[in-house]
């Protein structure tokens, strides 16, 4: 029998699924090990149904949720039979993941005898194992290369613990004791949001909360086909470029040809370039997430991003490009790029149709792990850069925020706390300031990035390796915007000239005293320049955002 719900049951409803998320989200926060979760908070929350549809999402990282969908499909297909207290266990991109190092818990939901929803955690490791540490290998040429591949697997069968399984994950990363504990905070938070769900069940009954969810999606629905009816109809095109796989080859594009009609959009990156013998190519389900990103940025806020949302959209695309690589190919890199670059192409087609919803470039990844020893207690660790955030793109309403992040986590991944990464790492923060100049110009700034001078205060020498983009293509303006000068990070050491940094390398030798210089790019401009009022240009040169004889820094 069919239930119906009032307004006020579904509105209930809803905000309690988005608070069970939160929640979600705030126990992993305080229970997980490694700074890059605990700091940084690289970790997503969801809630998704049977049939794979996502219900209910955290404020995190929005290319982590985009391809939940598709693992959670996986997952179904794998297994028929589930049990209360089950586990279930994957990363594997050719397994409905997006890359490796991104590990994914999912705990049943069941109300009696049957299973309704997942309980889902993604976190990214800091270590997946694989020939490099850190989880990035810009050598791998093989997906075989990048780390431990975990298609849907089982790690509790009806509450009990395998523990041969656990040994045999923990064995294979670099860092078992932050693992360990990271799976442990993830398995934790899904089962919190197991217990929420509960309470809701409890509270209002199985049968009026899935009712009552069915016209959450239907409204999502109807709200986005609202906004997309009022965009100009026409078939557009979008373009965004690569630097380099890491192998020789540069400028890789990631074509997009988006077609609006009515209240529907079809998104087809069937044109971009061939897929590369790098890290640089895309899994299937990072490209759809890729692509629902640029969608749910582009449509109000106010409206829910699960399932019903995404209705009016359709995704395209061919195998053996960039965009979707071929089995057994390396994607490691492929939640930042070419998800930033996806991202980039489908927006600049779509400021075509939305113009005044269409934002300034967002800027790129450009990361370094570095793994060493720590002269205060003899351990080994690694680290993850997560400071010297670059900047966002400015948009209609306003200025870019500065070194809030990339297009792929648009502020959902934290600037990492200083005074944390030295406490916890051989490091010292000599100079972290914005970079003056750095934002791209126009009637709205783009956000600033960040001048950083990082000392290594190791007593042995430590190994980097880097995995990103934008050292040779910054953000793009929009509509007249200003484009920006890419990032720039170089090694000074003393006694040698400085190493200026590619941004896919590995075995950088660091030496004890070595300084990291890092200049990070800032976001593009929105609107043609001259319309840029007066006040605001005073405003920005009082606070020295923008010097007076410059507009654009010249690296």
């Amino acid at each position: 029998m069919a239930h119906k719900v009032d307004p006020i049951t579904r509105s209930v409803v809803q905000h309690r699924l988005t608070s069970i998320v939160a929640e979600m989200g705030e126990a992993m926060l305080r229970t997980s090990y490694s700074q890059i979760l605990n700091s940084s908070r690289d970790f997503s929350l969801a809630i998704c149904d049977v049939q794979s549809r996502l219900i209910a999402q955290a404020d995190h990282i929005p290319v982590h949720v985009g391809a939940l969908p598709w693992a959670t499909r996986a997952v179904e297909e794998r297994f028929k039979g589930v049990a209360p207290g089950d586990v279930i266990l994957m990363n594997d991109p050719y397994h409905g993941g997006s890359h490796l190092p991104d590990l994914t818990a999912f705990v049943p939901v069941f109300d009696g005898g049957r299973r309704l929803f997942w309980s889902i955690v993604r976190a990214h490791q800091s270590d997946i194992g694989g020939a490099t540490h850190g989880a990035y290998n810009p050598a791998a040429t093989e997906i075989w290369q990048e780390g431990l591949r975990i298609p849907p697997i089982k790690l509790y069968e009806a509450g009990r613990l395998r523990e041969d399984i656990l040994d045999m994950l923990a064995l294979n990363v670099r860092n078992a004791h932050d693992f360990r504990g990271d799976l442990a905070a993830m398995i934790g938070a899904a089962h919190m949001g197991e217990r929420r769900m509960g309470r809701l069940f409890a509270e209002f009954g199985a049968p009026v909360v899935g009712a009552a969810i069915e016209s959450i999606l239907d409204a999502a629905e109807q709200q986005t086909r609202a906004v997309v009816s009022t965009w100009k109809d026409g078939v557009f095109y979008g373009e965004a470029f690569l630097d380099d796989d890491g192998h020789g080859r540069s400028d890789i594009r990631i074509a997009a040809k988006v077609t609006k009609s009515g209240d529907q959009i079809e998104v087809d990156l069937s044109g971009s370039d061939p897929q590369s013998t790098s890290f640089v190519n895309s899994s299937h389900a990072n490209m759809h997430a890729a692509v629902v990103m640029a969608f749910a940025y582009l449509i109000d806020a106010e409206i829910p991003k699960n399932a019903g949302a995404l209705r009016p959209l359709t995704v395209v695309a061919k195998q053996g490009t960039i965009v979707w690589a071929d089995p057994g190919r390396p994607v490691t890199l492929c939640t930042s790029h070419p998800s930033n670059e996806i991202v980039e192409a489908v927006v600049k087609a779509l400021s075509g149709s939305c113009p005044d919803r269409a934002m300034g470039g967002w800027s790129r990844r450009f990361r370094i792990a570095v793994q060493g020893e720590d002269p205060r207690d003899g351990r080994g660790f690694i680290w993850h850069m997560f400071q010297a955030r670059p900047g966002g793109g400015a948009s209609s309403r306003g200025d870019g925020w500065s070194s809030i992040g990339e297009w792929h986590t648009v502020g959902g991944l934290k600037f990492g706390s200083i005074e944390v990464a030295e406490a916890r790492f051989p490091l010292h923060f000599r100079h972290h300031e914005y970079r003056p100049n750095s934002g791209g110009d126009g009637q709205f700034r783009g956000g600033l990035g960040v001048n950083l001078d990082l000392v290594f205060e190791t007593e042995k020498p430590a190994l980097g390796n880097t995995a990103g983009d934008g050292a040779r293509h910054g953000a793009c303006g929009m509509l007249g915007g200003k484009d920006l000068a890419p990032h720039h990070y170089r090694l000074v050491s003393a006694g040698r000239p400085p190493r200026v940094l590619r941004t896919k390398e590995v075995g950088i030798e660091i030496h004890p005293g070595d300084c990291l210089e890092v200049r990070s790019a800032g976001g593009g401009g929105w609107g043609p320049p001259e319309r840029r009022t007066q006040q605001a240009r005073q405003r920005d040169e009082e606070q020295g955002l923008v010097t007076p004889d410059a507009t654009t820094e010249v690296v």
